[in-house]
């Protein structure tokens, strides 16, 4: 009786939660970016997630890339639950320190902690754009975590890549594979 009970469960289960393998090449995110990719991805998908795509190489415990591809104004960076948390909402006249912040907002929703470490401009998408660098610790397990954002709003939408690793060993094994795929984002009009 209790194999039937798990077996059920993990049937259940299996339909919330989606990964599929991303290899090597472009990639189209969204409608309207393209990104170059160097190495497998592993792209999960299940309910309440958010607007953002979420990847990742080692397991989303480890690392995790969150990819936006033209979130609207008015619309939140993050799932939104219907509970009493902050709800951070992108709007498109918000500056460089603005957007960061609305990442830092996300980011710490759960009481970990942020520390803005650099904020600096950068071709993003084949315009405008800036990078910024980040340490967060996770509330639930005190694991420091270096992480990098590139961004740029086109047309009144926010792109945005996101990676966030464990400071030690895992952030420097990834960071340059994703300041690569960052360079290569292309967002058409």
């Amino acid at each position: 009786m209790k194999n039937i009970l798990i077996a059920i469960v993990l049937l259940a289960l299996s339909g919330c939660v989606s990964v599929a393998k991303i290899e090597s090449g472009d990639k189209k995110v969204g409608e309207r970016m393209t990104v170059s990719i160097d190495g497998a991805w592993n792209h999960v998908n299940a309910p309440g997630m958010g607007p953002g795509e979420t990847w990742t190489m080692e397991g989303l415990p480890i690392d995790q890339l969150l990819l936006y591809s033209g979130l609207k104004d008015g619309q939140a960076i993050h799932a939104t639950s219907g509970g009493s948390a902050k709800s951070y909402v992108f709007r498109s006249g918000m500056q460089p320190d603005e957007i960061a912040a609305l990442f830092e907002g996300m980011l710490t929703r759960d009481g970990s902690r942020y520390k803005l470490i650099k904020l600096e401009p950068m071709t993003f998408g084949g315009g405008k754009g800036f990078r910024f660098e980040y340490a967060l610790t996770r509330k639930i397990d005190n694991v420091e975590l270096l992480g990098v954002g590139y961004c740029a709003v086109s047309k009144g939408e926010l792109f945005a890549i996101v990676y966030m690793a464990p400071r030690l060993g895992f952030f420097p094994r990834h960071a340059g594979r994703v300041e690569q795929m960052a360079r290569s984002a292309r967002v058409s009009p």
